[in-house]
Order: structure tokens, then sequence, then C-alpha cells
């Protein structure tokens, strides 16, 4: 049987020397993707992963070439595929010698075979022998079991798994599952949905459908089972849409295999139900405006009523919905539902308020707004009260100490702390251009100086203690929309506008409470009550005066925004630094420097 092939003869492909035609043993033909097949050549001593020509596919599914069948080599071409040893093949002509050998050419057998004569005819098996289509058929379960042609489904794990394997299969269960959504862009429209793919490893990856596939594995897919998925098309993960930490993301087609698992081992407890990437509230500055998707958790303390929001691109209308989160670190934070979960999940957490229960949030995302708030992203799913360590343990905190502890929001404070840094240095000039900020706000680090503070203008805000939105006072009371409650006290926070001034020109921007109180160095309360014991205000001006003509550097950015048809440029001060004049010698001469060379 060895003499049926020919000697070397992997070698002699791989090695791109001109060669007359080899005869190979044909192992393991797989189905890949459009239609194609791969397999493994060997000359019994040597093996290489192989594709066939698309011409011969018709070949095995007829059954002509088969596992252990012989084929002759006429052309090909070599290609270098990362994480295998050796080049792969790319047959592009071949034709078929022999049908299956009852056994692999090399391996071990009795020494009576291994003395039969030279000029014996390859033995064929007397079973039937089925097609490589048939077999995968049968991996399906559209057959019998493979195992009864030697062939039992092998099952991947995740983190084996690579963009450049052409057939595989995998066991996990559906730990989150997205709506299924509609899209329209420049090649057309249709509807897409994601799930979140556990393996028994605690492995994750976030599997895409998109069109038929969408419309055909979503109401297949339940989140908790377990189930095969084979055949999937792996790239690399963009982490702006995905929470899971894994280099890879999968695209599933219409042709892609799903078969839900109903062994006994497909309970509960055997493949990790989720995995979460929680972030704490007081270590969200970090994500600050990184895009990057991660899970929140938190005591619910405030829910607003739902609110309409409509898109500027296409006048889309979007249902919202602000609920504020607290933790064990007793930091707040306001977090923004969209759409259905604004409607349902929001009305849900509505009704349970006063029993301030555990909200679990799945993909969420970090954005400057009041210093550091959430936002759910399209993916975002949302738990209530789930019975995970990390729900009880924050329960139990809350319930002994947390529901009297003084709370205050993530952002408060955080540009002081975190300060303006020297990335995109502009000037005044550069940055009210009438085309900076167009679809999306740009940052940049500016050093001016305040030369005017309206005294006249309205200087703060009446504001929620809890979520720090706008309150009316109602019978000495004060009520916050919002949170839909009253409150016995509410604070002053400052929303100043102020001109600032460089060698270039100068620019009315805005100031929020953090920045304008780190500027003026009294809070809108106390600012407040000088005001109105100021009988000619001169007390008042003089405060405000005291900040003008003085350097800092500031962290701003810009967007255009629309007012009635006319577009408009909002600078928004971000941060603040005093002026480290040393600091900046250094850069005007690293910049004198770069302009000289």
């Amino acid at each position: 049987m060895a003499d049926q092939v020919t000697a070397r003869g992997v070698s002699l492909l791989l090695s791109d020397s001109p060669a007359t035609p080899v005869v190979l043993q044909v192992l393991d033909v797989k189905s890949i993707a459009n239609g194609r097949y791969t397999c493994m050549l060997s000359d019994g001593s040597m093996k290489a992963k192989a594709m066939l020509p698309t011409h011969m596919s018709a070949e095995v599914e007829a059954g002509k070439i088969q596992h252990l069948g012989l084929i002759r080599v006429l052309s090909h071409a070599t290609s270098v595929i990362p994480n295998l040893p050796n080049k792969a093949l790319i047959v592009t002509d071949c034709e078929v010698v022999s049908g299956a050998l009852d056994r692999e050419v090399g391996s071990e057998s009795s020494s009576s075979a291994q003395k039969t004569q030279c000029d014996e005819k390859p033995k064929f098996l007397s079973a039937p022998v089925k097609s490589a289509a048939q077999i995968v058929q049968e991996e399906h379960g559209r057959a019998a079991p493979a195992a009864r042609m030697g062939v039992s489904r092998r099952v991947y794990p995740l983190v084996s798994l690579t963009p450049y394997q052409g057939s595989w299969t995998i066991k996990v269960r559906v730990t989150s599952k997205g709506p299924l959504r509609t899209y329209r862009n420049a090649r057309g429209e249709g509807s897409v949905f994601n799930v979140e793919l556990t393996d028994e490893d605690g492995t994750q990856i976030q599997a895409t459908m998109f069109k038929e596939a969408a419309e055909k594995f979503y109401p297949m897919f339940e989140l908790g089972k377990v189930y095969y998925v084979s055949n999937g098309n792996l790239r690399m993960a963009n982490r702006r849409f995905s929470a899971v930490k894994n280099d890879y993301e999968m695209t599933l087609n219409a042709s892609s295999g799903v078969e839900e698992v109903t062994e006994p081992d497909g309970k509960p407890g055997v493949i990790p139900l989720v995995k979460y990437n929680f972030v704490k509230i007081e270590d969200l500055a970090a994500y600050v405006n990184k895009r990057e998707l991660f899970d929140a958790i938190g005591i619910v303390q405030s829910v607003s009523s739902t609110m309409s929001v409509r898109r500027k691109v296409d006048n889309t209308e979007f249902a919202k919905r602000e609920i504020v989160l607290v933790d064990q670190s007793q930091k707040t934070v306001a977090v923004s539902l969209w759409s259905s979960l604004a409607v349902e999940d929001g009305a849900k957490l509505l009704e349970m308020l006063p029993d301030a229960p555990v909200v679990v949030i799945r993909s969420v995302r970090a954005n400057d707004f009041q210093g550091v708030s959430l936002s759910t992203s399209p993916n975002s799913m949302v738990w209530i009260n789930p019975d995970i360590p990390e729900a009880r343990e924050l329960r139990s905190w809350y319930d002994e100490s947390g529901k009297d502890a003084t709370l205050t929001s993530v952002g408060a404070g955080l540009s002081q702390r975190a300060g303006p840094t020297n990335d995109n240095r502009a000037d005044i000039s550069d940055i009210t251009a009438p085309s900076v900020g167009e679809g999306k706000a740009a940052y940049f680090t500016v050093r001016a100086c305040i030369s005017y503070i309206k005294p006249d203008q309205t200087m703060w805000y009446t504001a929620c203690s809890t979520c720090n939105r706008k309150v009316s006072e109602d019978s000495s009371r004060f009520w916050c929309e919002a949170c839909q409650r009253h409150f016995d006290t509410a604070s002053r926070r400052y929303i100043m506008l102020a001109k600032l001034t460089d060698h270039s020109g100068d620019a009315w921007v805005s100031f929020f409470n953090d920045q304008a109180e780190q500027i003026l160095g009294v809070s809108a309360d106390e600012l407040a009550t000088i005001k109105s014991q100021d009988d000619d205000q001169r007390q008042y001006s003089s405060q405000l005066s005291k900040v003008v003509w003085s350097s800092y550097v500031f962290r701003v950015s810009v967007a255009q925004t629309e007012y009635l048809g006319e577009k408009r440029q909002r600078i928004t001060i971000r941060a603040v630094n005093d002026t480290d004049w040393a600091s900046e010698s250094r850069l005007l001469l690293a910049k004198m420097k770069l302009e000289s060379s």
C-alpha cells in the first residue's frame, strides 16, 4: 500500500521544487465556506494541510474523493498560515487515483500485511464508503452518528479558535442575547443581532448574525441554553461594540450550524451561566470616552420618567430614561437607558424604586457628561435583583449601612484630580475655526486667560442632591422630575459663561459646576449668599474679577450644535490647571526646535 503514494511527496510539494505529479493519501476531509473542502495530504511519513480546488468539490460530494483515498496532485501552490508549523498546500489541479484504502498509509499493521506483494491492488472497505458531504451531514445530526465511520464530533475550546481554521465545532452556552435590530447603510438594509457565547472553560466570544442568518437564528438561540455551533467566520474583535474579553469575534451565516444540546451535561452548571466584567463606580474615570464596553452593578437610587430624544441624522425618535446607581464606594453615577430598556426595564425599576433594587447592566460605556456618566449600548441587557454573589454582597452592604451613608457623585471634583494634558495643544484661533467639532466633538488643550465674566448672567441653577438635575420649588420643598420625588433640600450648581483670551483671539466658553468652583474658589451656594447680602453688588463683582487675567491651562471640548436651523459652536471647559510656567517654557522650546529643524 505504501507503494501507491509518492515517497517524500509532501516534502517535494512544500519545497516548491519542480516535480512530476505526486500521489498522496487524503485524510480528514472537511467542508468550509463557499462550498470548498480542506483535508490533510499524507505520503506515509509527513502530512500537510491542503485546500482542494473548487472544481473538485463535486468529486468530493459524489464520494470519489474520500477519507483514506488517493489523489494525484497535478499542480499546486503553497501558502504560509499563522499558527501552523509548515506551509499549507493549495491544490489547483488533481485527479482521483483510488477510493478509500483499508487503513492510513504508514500506520501500524500486522507483519503479514507488510509482506504483501508490491503489485497487490489497494484494498477497499467492504462496507459502503460515505462521501465527505455525508460525513458533514452526520456531524450535524441529519444522518447516523459519524462515529460509525470512525469520525467523531470534535469540540474545540473557544481559546483555540483562529480566523485561519476552516472548520470547527464549539459547545457553548448563550449567556447574553441582544434584540433583533434593523439597520440601514450605503450597502442596503437588513436585520442584525448579537449573542455572547461561553464554553465550559469560561472563555467568551461575541457572535453576530446579519440578514438571513439573523432571521434564521434569532428564534433558535435562547438565553441560558447550550448549543453546538459550527462553521462561523472569525475576525479581530472591535472593542467598541463588545464587552467580551476575546481577541476575536464571530460572524455566523445562514449555512452555519446551530444545534441545541439535549444530553445531561447541557444542564445549567456545567457551562457558566454568565461571566461579568464589572467596573466599580469609583473606578469609572479611567473608562471615560474610551469607548470600551463593560458591565455595571449598583443599587437604584432614582429613576426618571421616559423622555423622547430625536436623532439629528434621520429624525428618528428614541426613548430615554435615566437612573442613578450607587455601590459600596458611596459614589453615585447616572446611567442612560435607551429604547426598549428605557420603556420596559425602566418601568420595572420605577415600580420597584421604593425597595431600592440591585440592577446589573451589561455592555455600558462611560462618557464625560456631568463629569462621569454611563450609557447603554445596542447590545446592553438589564437584570434586576440577580442571584449572583456580587448582588448579594451589595444588598447586604446597603441594608446594613449604605442606605444611611453620605453619597457623592463620582464626577464631582474629577477634573481637579485629572487635570488637562498636553494632548492636542492649540491656540484659541485654532479651536474657533468653523469646521472644528462638526459631526464629532474635538478635544484640545489651551493656555489662556479669563478676560471677562458676565456679572448679570444666570450663574447657577437649583439642583437635585441625588442626580444633579434641575429641580422646581414646590411649597418649600423641591420636586425632581428626573427622580420623580420631593426633596427637603437642594443645592445650587454653576452654569457659567466666560470669555477666554490668548495671543490669537478670544472665545466664549461654558463652565460647569466643578470647573467654575475651582476657578472662583467658592461654591455656587456661597456666591449666591454673597450676592443676596451685597446691595450694591461690589463684593459680588469683586469675587468675579479676582480671576480675570489669570492664566490657566484648560482642557476643552468643541462641538457643533444647531438651534432654529442655525449651526453654533459650543466650547466647554472639561478640566482646569494653574499654569506651570516651567512646563510651558519647555513646550515652547520644543516647538521652536521643531519649527527650526
